[in-house]
């Protein structure tokens, strides 16, 4: 069994900061890469950002310069620091993590259950 628990979510005013961590659980080999996504509502999943178990990371467009994911492998966490944060990034947040069980031996995606953004003007 693996569990993806994100917290740090919140209500903050625009312009404010806010950073979120997710942390895996369970039968743990690997984690291969790890993201943040995000739902607004009657919007599709879309994603923020991924980090690679090495370190490389990508954002989408809207959240350059303003989001930096980052993560601890020794603690399988991995944060998002969302600065400069606007109304339109109102959603819940989700994390997800490619990650190998000592049973299953190979990779599968796991998500968390999210955590409510809310950005006021």
């Amino acid at each position: 069994q693996v569990q993806l628990v994100e917290s740090g979510g919140g209500l903050v005013q625009a312009g404010g900061s806010l950073r979120l961590s997710c942390t895996a659980s369970g039968s743990i080999f690997s984690i291969n890469a790890m993201g943040w996504y995000r739902q607004a509502p009657g919007k599709q999943r879309e994603l923020v950002a991924r980090i690679t178990s090495g370190g490389s990371t990508n954002y989408a467009d809207s959240m350059k310069g303003r989001f930096t994911i980052s993560r601890d492998n020794a603690n399988n966490t991995v944060y998002l620091q969302m600065n400069s944060l606007k109304p339109e990034d109102t959603a819940v947040y989700y994390c997800n993590a490619l990650i190998t069980t000592i049973a299953a031996g190979y990779q599968y995606l796991y998500w968390g259950q999210g955590t409510q953004v809310t950005v006021s003007s």
